[in-house]
């Protein structure tokens, strides 16, 4: 099941996928027919230039969105949460779909929307995750920060073009559980819900804001295309550091400008997150109990072990075998 659309602070995204399946919208309810599958997505408006979508649903198909860039420019800002642990694909192109799963816990997204993109839910899997849409001026109001980095500036200001990827901390995992549990019969649940909105978006923006303060380049679709190919590229193969001339070539960027991107995008170099995640790697090998410790690290490309329980111990606080027993 496809469904083709444009973001834009006017669109109802609710209201247009509901006539696409044929189901009805009540009290900012739509229910899935269970001709398709089963579950919910649910709108709240907390004014006309701030909205939250949640769905949950399980699909006997795959579902794929395709967002079409505005041509309006910034004008909402959309934070995309996803919290499952199966695997989702995003992609810039329909042809370079990339899999973005909890393993490395690159689940929320920061776009404008004058990028497009295409998400693709897969079929028999349950389904969580929420978006939150807003202006650049909502977004300034709620910030009320005197003198923000490059990044928040980038992000408030109208007509700049942007994709940002955080990971999703376990506090935001937390919030975004309970919100999806509240009774929404309950008289002061919009209440709570635009409150917990707000605490979302603060976990999200407070990251956001402690990244290094840099001149923004500027992104667009096929950037945006070419980066999400390099970062897996990158973690394909944790057991080879990746080689950033190998890299520009196969981005067909130079080295400079890649550098730059990959950083602004993600938040960090290419080598650093290579290392997380290989790192991330390690710990969900040695948490199923299955290999030890010397297996782990070989297996991850370390021939100095000692070397690898350092860096692991520098990211999770533990060597390697106190870990596997934790």
């Amino acid at each position: 099941m496809r469904f083709i659309f444009t973001a834009t602070p006017e669109f109802d995204f609710m209201t247009y996928f509901a006539r696409h399946i044929q189901a009805t919208v009540h009290n900012g309810l739509l229910t899935i027919p269970e001709s398709l599958g089963q579950g919910y997505l649910r709108k709240l408006a907390f004014g006309p230039d701030f909205k939250i979508t949640i769905h949950r649903y399980l699909l006997k198909e795959d579902l794929v969105l395709e967002r079409n860039t505005s041509g309006l420019g910034n004008d909402l800002i959309t934070v995309f949460f996803y919290s499952n642990e199966q695997a989702l694909q995003i992609a810039y192109n329909e042809d370079n779909q990339v899999l973005f799963s909890q393993r490395d816990e690159s689940a929320i997204q920061v776009t404008s929307n004058d990028l497009s993109s295409t998400i693709r839910f897969p079929a028999h899997q349950q389904i969580h995750y929420v978006v939150v849409a807003l202006t650049p001026a909502r977004l300034t109001e709620l910030l009320a920060v005197n003198e923000p980095n490059s990044v928040l500036r980038t992000i408030t200001r109208s007509g700049s073009s942007f994709l940002f990827f955080e990971r999703m901390a376990a506090e935001s995992k937390l919030l975004l559980k309970n919100m999806a549990a509240v009774d929404m019969h309950n008289p002061m649940s919009h209440f709570y819900m635009h409150i917990k909105v707000q605490e979302l978006l603060y976990l999200v923006f407070h990251k956001l804001s402690l990244r290094e303060s840099a001149a923004h380049q500027t992104m667009n679709s096929a950037d945006a295309e070419r980066l999400l190919y390099i970062r897996n590229e990158v973690i394909s193969d944790l057991s080879v550091p990746p080689v950033l001339r190998e890299l520009a070539q196969v981005a067909a960027m130079s080295e400079t400008k890649l550098k730059q991107l990959f950083k602004q995008t993600f938040g960090t170099t290419i080598y650093t997150y290579f290392q997380q995640a290989r790192m991330e790697e390690a710990a969900f090998l040695l948490k199923q109990g299955r290999h030890s410790v010397s297996e782990v690290g070989y297996e991850l490309g370390f021939s100095n072990l000692s070397h690898f329980s350092r860096l692991f111990e520098k990211h999770y606080g533990l060597n390697p075998k106190r870990y596997s027993y934790s």
